[in-house]
């Protein structure tokens, strides 16, 4: 009977590689054309890949958590005789956020035209091939680059044109780090005192269990890692009486209501830090170490940081600068519910210039948030508490919270991020001032 080699198909929009999350078949399993075999995710989204053919499952090559080039052969089918195989193709598709999830209003995407698969039938579907190029083509930024993140450039795999290493090659290695030979991920270029962590040895008398590291989970732990080496984090604390504010909220609930939204702090909070950031543009900002600038953006596109079932994602309030305290709640509503669903659009989910993060009623002092990279603040908000304050000269008891400010302190002085953050407090305790200066 002939075989069909199921390939990860060429996604589009720039997609190279995608990450295997979870398999929906096995060896032995009978398929329909159209059904669901295995969920992959991409930069952009989470994809469920189709049975191109009805078949047998005779192979299928990957394990879940592992990175695969596009062309890479995923399900190996074995299909009935006399089936006229054409030549797999891309189907309609719809994606959802890359949030974890597994099947949610999702149809999959067939496979397309094979590009040359890394691992050769010698070495197996799971081989890791080890790359070395004596002299490796890269512009001096990326050689600089390299050599800040401690990345051996005759190491690491080109992508760019005529076999030249890119910036975006140099950080997927110092992500992901090269093998050593006894199989073990080491990063390139550390030494013993910064290898990889080993949990408790495998024999010992313990009870556990172990899941791959893979979809949303290893995204953010590859971010975050990112954003720690990269930026110089620094955390400014200060308290902020929200007394006035909260009986703001409270007045504008009802008619609030009357426009179908239900009113947070967050949308007054989202319209303090837009006007402290046109005060304070640095903080609204980012880094272009390819070309030595910073760049100031001229929007002020806000991210939220939710929590999810598969864990934390950033979708974005766009142009807040235009919209009404209405609008932001109804927006903020909006992507906080498409978040925690797995229904938010790509659009929704990048291209945030300044981001904030509550922990809302969980409690706690305060925290210090992990700046969302590439750019170069972002503000925690914290849980709000009677406290003792002091007003006139007078003790009373006030509605108060912890607002903890983390910046890159390579662009962001601290005087600067104090500043920022004691205009954003100014607007919050005199929430007047929002009314004033709307544009």
């Amino acid at each position: 009977m002939p075989l069909w080699e199921f390939k990860l198909p060429d996604i589009g929009e720039g997609v190279s590689e995608g990450e295997i999350v979870a398999w929906l078949v096995e060896p032995g399993d009978v398929l329909a054309e159209d059904q669901p075999m295995v969920e992959v995710m991409t930069d952009k989204a989470t994809v469920t890949m189709t049975a191109p053919k009805t078949g047998r499952v005779v192979e299928t090559r990957g394990r879940v958590g592992q990175s695969l080039p596009v062309g890479t052969v995923l399900v190996v089918l074995e299909l009935d005789l006399g089936t006229e195989v054409r030549p797999p193709h891309t189907n309609g598709t719809r994606t959802r956020a890359a949030t974890g999830g597994s099947g949610v209003d999702q149809v999959g995407i067939r496979g397309s035209e094979p590009a040359p698969s890394v691992a050769t039938p010698e070495q197996g579907p799971d081989a890791t091939l080890e790359y070395f190029n004596e002299k490796p083509l890269a512009t001096p930024a990326t050689r600089r680059f390299a050599r800040d993140l401690q990345v051996d450039l005759r190491q690491v795999p080109p992508t760019g044109d005529q076999g030249r290493v890119t910036r975006r090659d140099v950080e997927r290695f110092g992500i992901h780090g090269v093998t050593d030979a006894s199989g073990g991920p080491t990063a390139a270029g550390a030494d013993e005192s910064h290898a990889p962590a080993r949990p408790i040895a495998a024999n010992a008398n313990f009870l556990q269990e172990r899941v791959p590291l893979a979809g949303l989970r290893r995204r953010i732990a590859q971010k975050m890692s990112l954003s720690k080496a990269k930026a110089a984090h620094s955390t400014f604390v200060e308290e902020c009486d929200v007394t006035e504010l909260k009986a703001w909220r409270a007045r504008l609930q009802e008619p609030a209501q009357r426009y179908g939204v239900k009113l947070s702090f967050l949308p007054f909070i989202v319209k303090a830090v837009v006007s402290a950031l046109k005060k304070h543009p640095a903080l609204n900002a980012s880094l272009d170490e390819v070309a030595n600038e910073i760049v100031y953006y001229k929007c002020y596109n806000i991210g939220i940081a939710t929590a999810t079932p598969a864990g934390l994602v950033v979708p974005v309030v766009r142009d807040a600068d235009r919209k009404s305290v209405v609008d932001l709640a109804r927006d903020v509503e909006r992507l906080a519910e498409g978040a925690r669903t797995g229904k938010a659009r790509h659009e929704d989910l990048q291209g945030s210039t300044f981001t904030i993060t509550s922990l809302g009623a969980q409690g706690g002092l305060f925290a210090t948030p992990i700046i969302n990279f590439p750019e170069v603040a972002i503000l925690g908000v914290h849980q709000i508490k009677r406290k003792p304050v002091v007003r006139d000269g007078q003790i009373a008891i006030g509605d108060v919270m912890l607002l903890s400010l983390s910046f890159d302190h390579r662009l962001v002085d601290g005087h600067v991020g104090a500043a920022f953050a004691h205009e954003v407090i100014a607007y919050l305790e005199h929430p007047e001032r929002l009314l004033l200066e709307m544009t």
